[in-house]
């Protein structure tokens, strides 16, 4: 259940809800919103639900408790309606700003990463992908460079300034990715992976939840759940497809995830076009949709000469396909957000009863509150 104070309500109110829920052996979790508190009750109520929820009702300062109409309680828009927004270094993820992560699929040498690292980032990446320990089909497959590669991530970021992202496949190695890493990423087969969710879930750096290829969007956010409760609400969600009957791409890319991601929960969602098709042809154009669908960024797989990787060679793009890419992206994100900020101003005219000024466009964006609402940090 969710307990809403009172837009009037105290500190010592708050915290007086809080311990009365501590004392029935129940976790409080507490939002701060720009016009009241919510406080999240989570664990397993039983019998006692009802009359709980009549305690709490009558408590100083709480205005109104309610049922939780998700399994995913903290990450849903019920518990905080804001988006949430994350601040890596100079990126910023989630606040209507064009988020675009790029860098290679593995990380191969000193030498291709920062030729790649620096291509993308005078091309206008906001983030650096690359891979150090990798997941593969085959045990044959090259694995990556594991620590080594975390080292040269590290001296990327200390050449462009762009923050890095990378996968870590198991708990014991979250300590050490973390300690070169800015963002941690959960790859799509370990999206159920618990024990590691929590473990990321305890550490104080963003994680990039990818979606299990065969998971529904519900379990992506019961998945981000476990995060959250640990203690890190800092997740990104990231559609890389899904596995279907199709055959002729690697996966399909679900857009429809995006808009009812934003309809769902606060968390930003971004896509990743280069395992949704497997081919580089596709990239660019499923980047283009899943902006349209109102994604906050995309995920691509960039290597200066992409025929000659050890992993994804077919999926990968070269730096004049990337910059090509970002030409078109750019300003059609900027085009698309003036007319989704015009919409959700016409809306909020017309709810206030007063005469629409001229605007143009319309949100297509599903639920989601407008780009630049106040959002707590």
């Amino acid at each position: 259940m969710f307990v809403v104070m009172a837009g009037t309500a105290s500190e010592a109110e708050v915290l007086g809800v809080k311990s009365a829920i501590l004392a029935e052996g129940l976790t409080p979790y507490d939002h701060a919103g720009p016009d009241r508190t919510v406080i999240a009750v989570v664990g397993d109520m039983g019998a006692r639900k009802p009359a709980l929820l009549e305690r709490l009702a009558a408590l100083p300062g709480v205005k109104a408790v309610t049922p939780i109409g998700t399994p995913f309680k903290l990450a849903s828009r019920e518990f905080q309606p804001e988006p949430t927004i994350i601040r890596v270094l100079d990126a910023v993820i989630g606040d209507g700003g064009l988020t675009v992560m790029a860098g290679p699929c593995s990380v191969e040498s000193r030498d291709q990463l920062f030729e790649t690292a620096e291509g993308v980032a005078a091309a206008g990446a906001t983030i650096l992908r690359g891979g150090a320990f990798k997941p593969r089909t085959s045990p044959y497959s090259f694995q990556g460079l594991g620590v080594e590669a975390l080292r040269y991530l590290a001296e990327a970021r200390e050449r462009t300034g762009l923050p890095v992202v990378t996968e870590v496949m198991e708990p014991s190695q979250v300590d050490i990715v973390a300690e070169y890493a800015d963002i941690l990423q959960i790859g799509t087969r370990n999206m159920q992976n618990y024990s590691l969710l929590t473990a990321v879930g305890r550490v104080a750096r963003p994680v990039l939840l990818k979606r299990g290829y065969g998971a529904t969007i519900e379990e992506w956010l019961m998945a981000a759940e476990y995060i959250v409760s640990s203690g890190n609400p800092n997740v990104i969600l990231c559609e890389r497809g899904i596995r279907t009957f199709e055959t002729y791409t690697r996966n399909t890319m679900d857009l429809t995830a995006v808009p009812v991601l934003h309809g769902l929960t606060h968390l930003p969602v971004i896509v990743d076009p280069s395992h949704a098709t497997g081919k580089r042809r596709l990239v660019q154009p499923m980047a283009l949709a899943g902006i349209g669908a109102g994604a906050d960024g995309v995920m691509v797989e960039v290597h200066p000469r992409p025929d000659e990787a050890l992993s994804d060679s077919e999926q990968q793009l070269d730096l004049p396909m990337f910059r090509s890419m970002m030409a078109v992206l750019v300003p059609i994100h900027a085009q698309l957000r003036r007319l989704r900020e015009a919409g959700a101003g016409a809306a909020r005219t017309a709810a206030e009863g007063r005469p629409a000024t001229a605007a143009t466009g319309d949100s297509t964006f599903g639920d989601r509150p407008p780009a630049g609402a106040a959002v707590p940090r």
